[in-house]
C-alpha cells in the first residue's frame, strides 16, 4: 500500500515539471523496465498492484499502450476474476444458523421425516410453513436424519466384468466399395479373451440371415449365456426368438449408448484403422478374403491392452535364447509379427 501512495505521489509531482523533463524520465523508466523485463520474464505482482491497473483501465483510455509488465488480455482477466469473486460472495446462502432453530423444531422435523420415508425436505418445509414456522428449506434439509440408500445398481462396466465369461456382443458395420456400393459385415466377439468367433458379409442383411449366423457361430452347447446388442432394426422376430431358443439372454443397451457394448465398438475401430483405411474394397469376396486375413492376425499375433499385452490365441515369450528375430508380414505386410527362431 506504501509503494501504491508513493507512485500517486511521484505522478502528482511530475505534473508541475516541465514537458522536456518529463519525456526523458519517461524513456530512463522504460529503458530500466526493458532490462527488468529481460532479467525477470514473469515478475511477481501483488494484489495492490494488480487493484492499480485495474482502477487505471477503468479512467484511463490509453492504459494499455503503457503496459509493459503484462499484456492487456491479463489485466482483463484479473477483472472477470473479481467480477465472479464479487457475484459468488454477493451470491453466497444466506441461511438462519443452527442456534437459531429451536430444539422443537428440531425433534418435529425429525419426526416428520421418520413418520414419512417418502417425504423429502420441501414437502416437510411446506408442513412447518403450514405450522407457522418460519425456516428455510435448506435448514430443514440439513436437520433432517440421514436414510440409508438402496445399494446402487451395479455400473454397465461391472456388469461386463463380472460376466466375461458369459458375454458375447453382436454388431453390425458398413464398408464401402469401388463401386460405391454398401456392405454390411456382421460379428460375434466373445468378451473372454476378445475372440471373434464368426463374421460374414452381406449386401442385403436381414433378420433370418443374421439368426443364421449366430447359430452357426455357436453348435451345440457353446452359446453364451448372454449377448449384448444394440437396437437396430434388423434384429427382429425371427432373430430374437431364435436367441431365446438357443438359451441366450439378450442386454440390449440404451439408445444411442455405443458405449455400452465397448469391446464390440473397440474391434470396429481397430479393424478400420489397422486394415479397411488402408485398402479399396472391390467386393464381397474380396471384402471377406481381406477380413479372414486380418482376424487370423489379430487372433495369433496382434496383442491386447486388456489382456496383459498378450493375444486372443495366447503367444507365448521367445527368450533371448531361443535364436535370432524374424520378421514375418501378415495382413499383405500391413502388420508383421516378430517371432525368434533357432539358427
Amino acid at each position: 500500500m506504501l509503494a501504491l501512495l508513493l507512485s500517486l505521489l511521484a505522478t502528482l509531482r511530475s505534473v508541475l515539471r516541465v514537458r522536456t523533463e518529463l519525456a526523458l524520465e519517461n524513456l530512463a523508466l522504460r529503458q530500466q523496465l526493458a532490462a527488468l523485463r529481460r532479467s525477470t520474464p514473469r515478475p511477481r505482482l501483488r494484489p495492490t498492484d494488480r487493484a492499480f491497473w485495474l482502477l487505471l483501465s477503468r479512467i484511463w483510455s490509453r492504459w494499455a499502450d503503457a503496459l509493459i509488465l503484462v499484456k492487456p488480455d491479463t489485466v482483463v482477466r484479473w477483472h472477470r476474476a473479481g467480477f465472479r469473486l464479487f457475484w459468488r460472495w454477493k451470491s453466497r446462502a444466506r441461511s438462519p444458523a443452527e442456534s437459531d432453530v429451536s430444539a422443537e423444531v428440531k425433534t418435529l422435523i425429525r419426526q416428520m421425516a421418520m413418520a414419512n420415508e417418502t417425504w423429502g425436505a420441501p414437502r416437510i418445509h411446506g408442513e412447518l410453513l403450514k405450522l407457522g414456522i418460519d425456516i428455510s428449506e435448506r435448514s430443514v434439509s440439513r436437520f433432517m436424519p440421514k436414510r440409508e440408500r438402496k445399494p446402487p445398481s451395479q455400473t454397465w462396466r461391472s456388469f461386463l466384468a463380472n460376466h466375461l465369461g458369459s458375454l458375447a456382443s453382436i454388431d453390425f458395420f458398413a464398408v464401402p466399395t469401388a463401386t460405391f456400393r454398401v456392405l454390411f459385415v456382421f460379428f460375434i466377439l466373445r468378451h473372454d479373451r476378445r475372440r471373434v468367433v464368426h463374421f460374414n458379409v452381406t449386401e442385403h442383411p436381414s433378420a433370418r440371415w443374421t439368426a443364421q449366423q449366430i447359430v452357426e457361430a455357436f453348435p451345440e452347447d457353446t452359446a453364451p449365456e448372454y449377448m449384448i446388442r444394440d437396437r437396430d432394426g434388423i434384429y427382429g422376430e425371427v432373430l430374437r426368438g431364435r436367441v431365446q431358443g438357443m438359451g441366450i439372454e439378450e442386454v440390449l443397451t440404451a439408445p444411442q449408448s455405443p458405449w455400452q457394448n465397448p469391446y464390440a465398438e473397440r474391434l470396429v475401430g481397430s479393424v478400420r484403422r489397422e486394415c479397411l483405411d488402408h485398402v479399396i474394397v472391390l467386393g464381397e469376396q474380396h471384402l471377406h478374403g481381406i477380413l479372414k486375413s486380418y482376424f487370423a492376425y489379430y487372433h495369433r499375433s496382434r496383442t491386447h491392452l486388456s489382456l496383459g499385452k498378450d493375444a486372443p490365441n495366447t503367444r507365448e515369450v521367445c527368450p533371448p535364447s531361443m535364436g535370432e528375430i524374424v520378421e514375418s508380414p501378415e495382413v499383405g505386410g500391413l502388420h508383421h509379427r516378430y517371432e525368434r527362431l533357432a539358427a
